[in-house]
């Protein structure tokens, strides 16, 4: 039955159908455009963990879990697929849903995140992976890949043995969903959690040919987003559940060690975020800023807020508020046209929306938001 649903399944997508609608709503002047929301007719429970990134072309991919079951998360549900939307227009359309990760029943990826290489062109695609039929509650740690700007994908890579530690087979394990990080002198950076042990980094040094685990865990953390700031030392912003707010871990010598600290100053309830670089030149300013966007509040995931950061990350604007209402896992980009995608999950998990916003409008500045529709 399995079988024949996929092929169902897959004939209507090839034909364009499912997800092809693209609604846009107007709130409190901004443009939300919905990009995967159920619906009974695909027999889908709910899409969350979203991740968005800009290809090297302009095109954005805009990732997310396909939960059909269920919405639980991977070690509860047989079936969670990985599907990708483009936009070959800074977010002005989409295209329609198509699966890059679809495994049989009984097997499922989860948590998609995405990491460009601005040398090669090459998009990561990194997602957790369990066998529930026969290997239930053990995580494999997997990536595919793209070479021509997300239009297909390799075959899945496991790259559990690379980036984990031959104890930690059993161990709660999984990469970040959302995105990593490429530094000014190409490495790539990303972050896998282990729940028993810590949050650690792991990096390639050759374009993704190969990964590597930097052994010195980070503690407190959960889910967590890393930069390179403008010194060349590595900052990470990290979830703490119950603790209120974000934590900070900063190193100078790559990763080797590291000083961690609270942010009170960015309360938080337990939820993943974005963070991004943003290299500015608008109105002739060159200064580079960090983007962060989080659910901000204590206790609730609610009012999804983006602030802006101009001194690497020691002190944070108030801050821009996106969406007042239910908001949690949240993604963000830099558009070829400069403006800053965002993508969030709304309103209790069941919309998945993109909305676009100019820096200028971030900055306070009175500029209109770019309307996406």
């Amino acid at each position: 039955m399995k079988l024949y649903f996929s092929i169902l399944f897959g004939f209507l997508w090839a034909l364009g159908y499912g997800q092809t609608a693209q609604e846009t709503t107007v709130e409190k002047g901004l443009h939300f455009t919905r990009l995967f929301r159920a619906d009974p007719h695909e027999g889908v429970s709910c899409y969350r963990i979203p991740a968005l990134a800009t290809a090297t072309n302009g095109d954005v991919i805009a990732a997310i879990d396909e939960r059909v079951p269920s919405c639980g998360d991977l070690k509860w549900s047989k079936d969670i697929n990985i599907v990708i939307r483009r936009s070959t227009d800074n977010g002005n359309t989409w295209l329609a849903t198509e699966r890059v990760v679809d495994y049989p029943f009984g097997q499922s990826a989860s948590d998609p995140s995405l990491l460009v290489d601005k040398t090669t062109g090459e998009i990561f695609l990194f997602f957790n992976y369990m066998d529930l039929a026969h290997e239930k509650d053990v995580y494999y740690l997997k990536v595919t890949r793209s070479t021509d700007n997300g239009k297909t994908w390799s075959e899945p890579e496991d790259i559990t043995s690379q980036i984990t530690k031959p104890g930690w087979h059993t161990d709660f394990k999984f990469i970040t969903s959302g995105r990593g990080f490429q530094t000014r002198s190409g490495k790539l950076l990303h972050t896998v959690v282990n729940l028993q042990k810590g949050l650690f980094i792991f990096e390639s040094n050759n374009h993704g040919k190969s990964w590597q685990l930097i052994e010195t865990p980070l503690k407190p953390a959960d889910e967590s987003k890393i930069v390179e700031l403008s010194d060349g030392s590595w900052m990470v912003n990290s979830r703490v559940n119950k603790a209120g707010m974000r934590f900070i871990h900063r190193s100078g010598d790559e990763g080797k060690t590291w000083i961690s600290t609270a942010d009170s100053s960015l309360i938080d309830p337990g939820c993943n975020a974005s963070l991004i670089r943003y290299n500015s030149e608008v109105d002739g300013d060159s200064t580079e800023i960090l983007l962060f966007a989080h659910a901000n509040h204590k206790t609730e995931r609610k009012n999804l807020t983006v602030r802006i950061s101009y001194d690497e990350g020691v002190s944070w604007s108030e801050g821009k508020t996106i969406y007042e209402g239910s908001a949690a896992y949240s993604s963000m980009t830099v558009l070829a046209n400069g403006d800053i995608g965002l993508i969030f999950e709304k309103d209790d998990y069941s919309d998945n929306v993109f909305v676009r916003v100019s820096l200028n409008w971030l900055r306070g500045k009175k500029t209109s938001v770019e309307k996406v529709d």
